[in-house]
Order: C-alpha cells, then sequence, then structure tokens
C-alpha cells in the first residue's frame, strides 16, 4: 500500500519537490490548458504524462490539477478517505442530473446505504434474470436485419442499452410503454456532463438549462410507473422494485425522487460503458478477423453444450469472449477523467498537493504503460490481467468502483452472443478512420460508426 502519510510541516512543504507542470498553457485568466483539455481529454493527458512522467500538474481554467499515473499513485488516491480527497466536491455538476439526496448530493453515510440498494439488484440471482431480458432485446434488435446490410453500430447500441437497461431496471411495462422520448431525455442529460463542470458546476449554459427540463420531465415518467404499481399492488423482480421496498438504516422509504434518482444514477453508471464499449468490441471484431474467429468459436462451443440459455453460468465459460471486452475496455476505456477535490492537503512520495487543487487519474494513460502492459499498444484479448489491481482501473477503484461495471460487462457479453451467433461483421472504411474521439467526458467511436454485416451461413 502507497502511504500517504500525516498532514506535513510547513518546512516540509517548503522543501518539498516541485510538481513539473504542463507547458502550452495560456496566461492567468485566460483558461490556462481548458481549451486544449476539453478538445479530448485522453490525449491531453497522456500529452501531460510523456511530458512530466508521473505527477504533471495543468491549470482547468482556474483550478488547478495534479494528474497521477501508475498503480502506485492510483491506489493512493482510491484509498484516500473521501472526507479529505473528496470525489463529491470534484463532481458537484453531477448533483442536478441525479438529484438532491442522491450519490454526490448526499451525505457519504446516505450515499453508502444507497449504495448497498444498488447492489442488492446486481446478486448472482438478478443477474440471472437480466440476462434473458437482455438476449431478447438483442434478438428482437436483429429480426429485421436480413441477410446483409450497414448501420451506425454507435448509434445502434445506445438505442439497443437503452432498452436492455430499462427493460432491466423498469420492467417489462415501462420497456414497451417507451417512446423516443426516454432516449432522448436521457441523452440531454448525458450532453450536460462535460469537462465544464469540472471547472464551473454553476455555470449558467443552455446545456444546462436543457438539463434541469430533462430530468424533470424523467422524474414524471418513473413517478407514473411507480404509482401504477403501488395501485396495482404490482410486484416485479427488477431494480425498480428493489429501490420502492428498499429503507435507509432509520427505517424512512425512498421517496419518488430519490427512485428516480437512483434510476439515472445507475443507468449513467452502465450504459455509457455498454454502449461505447459494445461499439468498440465491434471495431476491434472488425480489425482483428483471426481472434474475431476464436471468439465465434468459443461462443458457439459453449451455446451448443448450454441447456440453460443465458444463464451466469454458461456466461462464465466464455472466457475469449470476456477477455476481448477486457482488452478493449483497456484499450478504449470509455471514462477517462476520475477526478478527486483535495480537502486536505495530499502528499505522496514527498511531493504536497496544497488543499483546493483537484488531483486526477486517467485509465485511457494508465493502461499504455509498457511496464504493467507489454506491447501496450497491441490488441490482445489474450493479455493476462496485470498482477497490481490498481493498474488496470476502466471502472476506477476502492470504495467508488462503478457501481454499473458488472451490468455493463452483462449487457455486452449477451448482446454479443446473440449478434456474432446469427452475423460477421466487416469494416465499412479503412482502419484508421474508426478513430477515438470525447465529445464529452466520454471516449467513443467517431460519428458515425459504420460496419457491415452479413449473415452466417
Amino acid at each position: 500500500m502507497t502511504e500517504t502519510g500525516n498532514p506535513p510541516a510547513a518546512e516540509d512543504k517548503a522543501s518539498a519537490p516541485v510538481i513539473p507542470f504542463v507547458s502550452g498553457a495560456r496566461p492567468a485568466g485566460e483558461g490556462g490548458h481548458f481549451e486544449e483539455f476539453c478538445a479530448h481529454p485522453a490525449y491531453f493527458l497522456m500529452r501531460a504524462y510523456r511530458e512530466c512522467g508521473e505527477l504533471a500538474e495543468f491549470d482547468m481554467g482556474g483550478i488547478n490539477t495534479v494528474l497521477m499515473v501508475g498503480p502506485q499513485a492510483h491506489e493512493a488516491v482510491f484509498r484516500a478517505d473521501d472526507i479529505n480527497v473528496s470525489a463529491r466536491e470534484a463532481y458537484q455538476f453531477m448533483v442536478p442530473i441525479f438529484g438532491k439526496g442522491i450519490q454526490y448530493g448526499a451525505p457519504i453515510d446516505i450515499e453508502r446505504q444507497q449504495l448497498r440498494m444498488h447492489s442488492r439488484g446486481l446478486a448472482s440471482e438478478r443477474m440471472n434474470h437480466y440476462a434473458p431480458v437482455i438476449a431478447k432485446e438483442t434478438r428482437e434488435w436483429i429480426a429485421n436485419w436480413g441477410d446483409s446490410g450497414e448501420m451506425d453500430f454507435y448509434e445502434g447500441f445506445a438505442d439497443l442499452t437503452i432498452k436492455t437497461s430499462t427493460h432491466c431496471l423498469l420492467g417489462s411495462e415501462f420497456r414497451y410503454s417507451l417512446t423516443e422520448e426516454f432516449a432522448s431525455l436521457y441523452h440531454t442529460l448525458g450532453a450536460a456532463a462535460d469537462a465544464g463542470g469540472l471547472q464551473d458546476p454553476n455555470a449558467q449554459k443552455s446545456a444546462y438549462h436543457a438539463r434541469d427540463l430533462a430530468r424533470a420531465r424523467l422524474e414524471e415518467l418513473i413517478t407514473e410507473r411507480v404509482t401504477l404499481r403501488r395501485a396495482g399492488g404490482e410486484v416485479h423482480p427488477d431494480l425498480l422494485q428493489i429501490y420502492m421496498d428498499a429503507t435507509y438504516a432509520d427505517g424512512k422509504h425512498l421517496s419518488t425522487s430519490e427512485i428516480a434518482g437512483m434510476i439515472v444514477w445507475f443507468m449513467f453508471a452502465g450504459h455509457h460503458t455498454s454502449a461505447n464499449t459494445a461499439a468498440w468490441v465491434l471495431v476491434e471484431l472488425a480489425r482483428n478477423p483471426e481472434l474475431a474467429n476464436e471468439v465465434v468459436a468459443e461462443i458457439d462451443a459453449t451455446m451448443a453444450a448450454s441447456a440453460d440459455g443465458f444463464d451466469m453460468k454458461t456466461l462464465r465459460r466464455m472466457a475469449l469472449t470476456e477477455g476481448f471486452i477486457r482488452e478493449t475496455l483497456r484499450v478504449h476505456p470509455p471514462l477517462n477523467t476520475l477526478t478527486r477535490r483535495v480537502v486536505e492537503d495530499f502528499h505522496y512520495k514527498g511531493h504536497i498537493i496544497p488543499r483546493g487543487k483537484n488531483v486526477m487519474l486517467c485509465p485511457y494513460v494508465a493502461h499504455r504503460l509498457e511496464e504493467q502492459f507489454p506491447h501496450a499498444e497491441q490488441f490482445d484479448p489474450h493479455r493476462p490481467n496485470p498482477d497490481n489491481p490498481f493498474a488496470l482501473i476502466p471502472f476506477g477503484g476502492g470504495q467508488r468502483k462503478c457501481v454499473g461495471n458488472a451490468f455493463a460487462m452483462l449487457q455486452v457479453k449477451v448482446i454479443f452472443a446473440i449478434l456474432l451467433s446469427e452475423y460477421e461483421f466487416e469494416l465499412a472504411g479503412p482502419p484508421g478512420t474508426y478513430a477515438e474521439i470525447m465529445p464529452s467526458l466520454i471516449l467513443r467511436p467517431s460519428d458515425p460508426c459504420i460496419l457491415r454485416y452479413r449473415k452466417r451461413r
């Protein structure tokens, strides 16, 4: 474990080594590195690491931030007391999205109780229920594809994973009354989770106004469903039911506003990972046809030997398929700015990061360290996990590891078990045209992400 120790004395602060500052900043008051960061956060952070090394300081438009790279640095941040190195303070721009009283908008003890509510919906028996639901949605998605065609698969997977998440979270009755409005509202919320929120969570801009309207409308839709269930005395095996039945330690039930916030929180945790990762998995399958053949062979053999359909036992036997997904998450991690606000001076290896600054971890940079991932630029689904558990961090780590990671992996695995059983895929353009872009804080394939599909013979 990396020790962070006690707060240093004043004379220790004066003698602490200076953290290197990234070049290219605009003058104070003109944004520092903010414009370059916003253009592509992952690429900027890679430049910062290559220039400065393990620790690199930069100016996020008035909030100085220290990028920390490597398993020891990751562990130091993930193991730090959340009160002293605070995700809540850094992510206040998420409070209007999730709602007051939910995660970053709740006291830590309440947030931890809410996390336990989420975890009840991710127990193995629940996941066994979700797997066939995802399979059903995927079969319905491909039912009218025909023998061959082309599609923007980023948009396609975004639509599919909204449906699968909604079906699993809110039940079939909500899913099949789903309109385009629901997906559009969720997209509006996602668009408001931008880099500007790290700089100024209280900014007045059109995206944030649209966010507030969308959040209010989502709460209306979810409240309608809760009211109907309660009126009819219905009980369903989904997350909505868990939230409706759950109580805090004092015996108080969640309000309908809190239920809506819990749903938005969970969908944020799983949906972006599922949709983006599914799109990248398909691109990498098409880029690497020999590896794709291995994955297809494993899926064919596993499904032929299974009499139980899509249960967790069957899915666990798809080791190479899971390895392909994990390698995709290594190379193309969706979330690349894991940020904390330093509330009390934080020190690491003799360096002192004073209160008021941010610290940031970047999976995109971390997953390209040759000492942890030999031949890091090579896509290798057979790659073993690194020895240090803090080297591979697509879902973060510590007590704030992404709550939706198991559900996201389940979605992608089931989706590809269906797709690759029925179709084969190839790129519609040169491999290099499928670029990594970050129009928000999420890494995604370039728009559009067109691939060809053809029915297997």
